[in-house]
This record gives structure tokens, sequence and C-alpha cells, in this order.
């Protein structure tokens, strides 16, 4: 079976009309993942025990704990998988921050962030990083039709960073917030230029998943559903290019919309 280590095989009762078949289905594994910083716990997380490493790396940079990966010292995955360790120099008052806002965010599996879009001072995403429409409509086809793990479960989320040089790099999980502090932890691990690239989402752009791309100077976001107001407004004021009901050639721009020409 594809993936067997993050699947779960159980009995089910399927209907169909009048007929009731006992069956062996699959659903995808969730565990709790808890993060140690400087010996201290900071934060338990509920995900599919998958990129462990990449998810805590990308979840403290998206909450600024951590400013830069060549600020870690040192990190380490327990045997059951379960806990991160990790040295680092950090950001006091974004810690701290974290520990005093703790918003219980919109995203499936209830993230936690510091990071309330209203008091970000981050600067305005100038850059001039541009891509096709074309492009956009081609990579949505193959964003989810490369989904695994959703294809056989139903029941992940997705985030793809699309970057310059035309590779991506991928990650799947249970919440939607969790797949892109993967997906953005893998890029950084191995010194990946997002500052020119498109994240693309599965999900409601809602204002936490836009403050992710804030954070880490990511000029597009697309996805296949809506935003909502308030990642409208944060899109808007932070100079990042929000797309949603990307399907097929058609796509609704709701910010920035210079970005998306050739």
């Amino acid at each position: 079976m594809p993936n067997s280590k993050y699947l779960k095989t159980i009995i089910i009762d399927r209907v169909n009309g009048d007929e009731i078949t006992e069956v062996e289905d699959v659903t995808i594994e969730e565990a709790r993942l808890t993060v140690y910083l400087n010996d201290e716990k900071i934060i338990s997380m509920m995900c599919i025990p998958k990129d462990q490493i990449a998810h805590t790396i990308g979840f403290l940079m998206s909450e600024n704990v951590i400013s830069n990966v060549d600020d870690i010292q040192d990190i380490k995955l327990s045997e059951d998988g379960l806990r991160v360790d990790i040295q680092a120099a950090v950001d006091t008052d974004s810690l701290q921050n974290l520990y005093k806002e703790k918003t219980l965010v919109s995203g499936c599996g209830g993230g936690i962030t510091g990071n309330v879009a209203g008091d970000l001072e981050i600067p305005f995403n100038q850059t001039s990083f541009v891509i096709s429409p074309q492009t956009i409509s081609s990579e949505v086809k193959k964003f989810y039709a490369d989904s695994e793990l959703y294809k056989l479960t139903g029941c992940v989320h997705k985030a793809m960073l699309f970057l310059e040089d035309k590779s991506v790099v991928t990650a799947e999980d249970i919440g939607r917030h969790n797949a892109i502090d993967k997906v953005v932890g893998k890029c950084k691990i191995c010194k990946l230029d997002t500052t020119k690239s498109v994240l693309f989402v599965s999900g409601r752009l809602s204002s936490e998943m836009v403050v992710k791309a804030v954070m880490h100077r990511i000029p597009i976001i697309v996805s296949r559903t809506a935003p909502t107001y308030l990642g409208v407004q944060t899109a808007n004021i932070h100079g990042i290019t929000l797309i949603g009901f990307a399907r097929g050639k058609r796509m609704n721009i709701y910010t920035h919309q210079g970005r998306i020409h050739g």
C-alpha cells in the first residue's frame, strides 16, 4: 500500500442505495507532535507524523521566533517521531507574543498563531516576480493530480511552492496551516528562495494563511476555493497577490493583479 506508514486500515459499512456492504478502507494517521525549544516545551500540534523537522522549522519561522535557519544550532526528532528538540537563537519578543496571543486560527486542526494580521510590522512586498495565468492553471491541475494521500483518504490538505526555476516543493497534512509550515520548512532547510515563488494551497484563503506568506515574503498565493474578507484585506495591505477559485482556465485575482501576465 502506498505511504502505508501514514495510513491506517479500518472496517466500515458502505451504503449504496439499499445495499450495505462491509469493506476495508483506509484513513490517515493523526498524532500529537510536541516541540521543545531550548529545553522548554512551547507547543503541541496535531498533525500527520511526517516531515516533523520541516514542520517545526516552518512554524517557528512563520511566527518569527526564529529569523533564519542558520540560527538553529541543533534539531533532532525522537525515535517515536512525536517530539522535536531544537536549540536555536530566538527572538524573545516573538516567542513571548506566541505565548501571549495564542490565537486559535480557523485552519483545520485548530492551529495556533501569535501573528494577528492587524499587528504585523512587515515591509510591503514589492517584488517584481510575475507568472502567467496559463502557468497557474497548469500547476493547479498538477497540484491536485499529484496528491496521493488525498486520493487515498480524502482527508488531507496540501501546500506547494512553485519556485522561480519552475521546480516545486510539496507537503501534505491534516491541517492546511501545517502543510504550509512543512513546505516552507523544507525550502528553508535547503536554502531555497521563497521570495520569488507561488504558494498553492488547498482550502480557503483565510487571514492566517495569508499571514504565513507575508512572513516568508511569498508574493503570490493560489487556491481553488474562496478567500475571507480579512484574508483579502491582509493580502492587499502587505502586497500579496491573492488568487481564488483557480479552476481550469478561470481564476479570481483579488489583490495586486500586476504580477499575473505574460
